[in-house]
Parts: structure tokens; sequence; C-alpha cells
């Protein structure tokens, strides 16, 4: 009867063991399935932070300057900038940037001039209508400022640019209610490296026209 006794008492105890085991695993996966929630939750959170903006084509625009006979410089600018923009003031490296410009918008002051650039031997207008910009990737540069990475195309030929980026901007309301930032953009690009070519040398020995160019962005952008 002792025997049994403490055999009912092991069995008890072990049983008890058990049972404080399976509540101890349990309470471990409760707070691991609270622990996930909460990290999809912010997840959730943060992402919909990002916000969608579309350029304000009438408010910007693509400028650039290039070196005439290696003594002036030319100066023009293209309207037409379209795209789209996602942007997280807390997680600018999760900017996202898609944009075209429409060549046949080229005006540098000079109408027999920018009847030239719209040819075959510049932007090739009939065959290439836009040039295209993509971003691929997005870095802090200082206060205020980013660097951004991307894919630019000029007559069907891509090349990787650096845009030095100041803003954006903080939001304001425009006169018809609309949010909007600003932000401007620097880079410099070879032309040749987009099958731009004209060159015609001088009897000095320079050229015409500079191979490099400056561009300067200045974009408004709407809160979608």
């Amino acid at each position: 009867m002792r025997r049994l006794g403490r055999r009912n008492c092991l069995a008890t105890t072990c049983l008890r063991r058990r049972l404080r085991l399976v509540a101890a695993v349990a309470a471990a996966a409760i707070k691991l399935m609270r622990l996930v929630v909460g990290l999809a939750l912010l997840s959730v959170g943060l992402h919909a932070q990002a916000v969608s903006w579309r350029i304000d084509t009438l408010h910007s625009s693509a400028q650039f300057s290039v070196k005439h006979l290696m003594i002036s410089t030319v100066r023009g600018q293209f309207g037409g900038v379209k795209g789209s923009v996602t942007y997280d003031p807390k997680n600018p490296a999760a900017t996202t940037v898609e944009a075209t410009v429409d060549c046949s918008t080229v005006n540098t002051g000079e109408p027999k001039r920018d009847a030239d650039l719209k040819t075959a031997e510049f932007f090739d207008v009939k065959k290439y209508p836009v040039m295209h910009f993509k971003s691929k990737r997005v870095e802090r540069a200082g206060e205020g400022k980013l660097r951004m990475m991307g894919d630019l195309t000029i007559n069907a030929i891509t090349r990787e640019v650096i845009l030095d980026l100041e803003g954006p901007s903080a939001e304001i309301r425009d006169a018809q209610g609309r949010q909007k930032i600003g932000v401007s953009g620097v880079t410099k690009i070879s032309r040749k490296e987009f099958g731009i070519l004209y060159n015609p040398i001088l009897e000095s020995g320079g050229v015409a026209v500079s191979d490099e160019v400056s561009i300067i962005l200045e974009i408004e952008l709407i809160k979608n």
C-alpha cells in the first residue's frame, strides 16, 4: 500500500510538472504571437507613412547649361516634366521616383537652335519624344539634403546618374487647397554617353559644344 501511495504521489508530482511545463510553453507562445503581431502592426504603420505625390507639370522644369565655343554658356530648359514620387520624411531611403521629360519642349530662347536640338543630331524628338528617369536608391547627404542614384534614359540609351537634392520642403497648401512640397536637384552628365555626338572641331583646336552638361531640376509635387 505504501508503495502504491508513493507511486501515486510520484505520478501526481510528474503530472503537475508536465502541466507547469505546458503552461510555460503556452505562455511563451502567446508572448511570441503578441511580438509578431506588434511587429506586423509597426511595419504597417511605418509603410503607411509613405505618401504618394505627383509632379506639378505647370510649376516644374529641367534646366540645363553647356559651354559654347569654350567661352560662353548656353542655357535652356525643358517643360513637360511628369511623374510620380513616393516619399516618407522619416525614411527617405525608401523614396522612389519615376519621371519623364517632354523633349519637344526644349527652349533656349533661339527658335533655330531649338529646332536643331530636336533633330537626330541631338534629341531626335520624332524617334524618342521623352527622356525617362527612374530612381534606384536614395541616401541622406546632410541636413535637408538627399543623394539619389537612378537610371536616366535619353535617345534609348540608359546611364546611371547621381542627383544632389535640396529638400523636400515642408508641406504648404496652395490656393486650390492642394498640399504641396518642393525639391531642387543638380547633376552633370556627359552628352556623348547618351549618343549625342555633335562636336565640330574649331580652328583653334577647341570644340563648338562641351561634352559636360549641367542640369538643374526645380520640381513642385502635389499630394495624391
